[in-house]
């Protein structure tokens, strides 16, 4: 079998958070790191850690750092064709940027405050298995919380110039409080994206109908209160 990379031609990163009914889901999702398209050779580093990726890009500070290896991997859409990877048009937003190494068997991540409940991501492998391990300690130490076990996933997608795609979801629950996740695999064989803590669906979560009714009577609430001000004032 022909061993066909990610990086075949020529990776950002918002990092989003939303309030639920329960705890705060959070999703890494590696746009606006790096300028797009781009050519594969951008280290995430301390862009989530109140410092820089290799390119001196900054982020907010959530204190989230990657390993050495860590790269961004640049997702093709059907006008830009920058590597052999795509979501193909089934994640909006979330869909110029990547994360994927070229060195070594994994790469880790740490969260020095740590996370609970859940962790999740969306992943595309062609070929090959790889695995996501969670660690109660820093650099994939300490106890191993909960291991994924990753299946080759790659589909097609036509119009999207990727054999890697499109990606595809992946997450667990767990007790305790994790921080550092390895993220295994053949080298240039696997990426990952929308890297969600607090929850083992990755991606944010869609309030319920309730959650919505709440807000507007919360909205109305305050609209009510400033007309009575103004009206008073007059």
């Amino acid at each position: 079998m022909r061993k066909t990379g990610l990086w075949t031609s020529l990776a950002a990163g918002t990092l989003l958070t939303a309030a639920s009914a329960a705890q705060a889901v959070v999703v890494l999702d590696f746009e606006n790191i790096a300028p797009y398209p781009n050519n594969n050779s951008v280290f995430v580093q301390d862009y989530y850690n109140g410092g820089t990726s290799s390119l001196g890009t900054s982020g907010t500070d959530y204190g989230v750092s990657f390993g050495s290896n860590a790269l961004l991997v640049c997702l093709n859409s059907t006008s830009v064709f920058c590597s052999n990877a795509s979501h193909g048009g089934t994640d909006p937003g979330s869909e110029q940027s990547g994360l994927f190494f070229l060195s070594g068997t994994e790469t880790y991540m740490n969260v020095a405050a740590g996370f609970d409940t859940g962790f999740s991501f969306n992943y595309v492998s062609l070929s090959y298995s790889g695995s996501v391990q969670v660690y109660d300690g820093l650099d994939g130490t300490g106890n191993l919380l909960a291991t994924i076990n990753l299946s080759p996933n790659a589909g097609s997608c036509p119009g999207y110039g990727a054999q890697f795609c499109p990606f595809g979801p992946a997450g667990v629950s767990f007790a305790g409080v994790a921080r550092s996740v390895a993220f295994g695999g053949v080298a240039n064989q696997i990426a990952f994206d929308d890297i969600t803590f607090g929850s083992a669906t990755p991606g944010l979560p869609v309030p319920e109908p309730e959650t919505y009714a709440m807000m507007l009577a919360g909205l109305g609430f305050v609209g009510a209160a400033a007309r009575r001000r103004q009206r008073r004032a007059a």
